[in-house]
């Protein structure tokens, strides 16, 4: 599975939510920084080329779909920043949430009960 640029995984999202969809409907979500019709075609075409969505075709218009779950990616991509930016340490990754005062207390007793429940 690639990395998606920035715009790519925005675009990812969109189609996540919409399950299906033409050129026209994701471009009609995008809410800042509209691409051009054709930039977005392109995009979505790219997307296509990394595997992650695909079409069906009414005769030159495509309708295109998610191959990749949200849940997948997620699951890779978190994997890889964890790995490449706590030293594969959950801990770490807790530590510097709690650090940067972006996980409270309460929020981590609610984790350390979700862990405890599921043993």
């Amino acid at each position: 599975m690639q990395k998606l640029t920035n715009k790519e995984e925005e675009i990812m999202h969109i189609l996540w939510t919409l399950e299906k969809a033409f050129v026209k409907d994701v471009l009609a979500k995008i809410e800042t920084d509209k691409p051009h019709y054709n930039t977005l075609s392109t995009i979505i075409r790219n997307l296509e080329d990394k595997g992650y969505v695909s079409y069906k075709a009414y005769g030159k218009t495509h309708e295109y779909f998610p191959l990749v779950t949200k849940e997948s990616y997620k699951k890779k991509f978190m994997s890889t920043a964890i790995d490449n930016y706590f030293n594969s340490s959950y801990k770490n990754l807790v530590s510097f949430f709690a650090k940067e005062e972006k996980i409270s207390v309460d929020e981590l007793k609610e984790i350390i009960a979700l862990i405890e429940n599921n043993q």
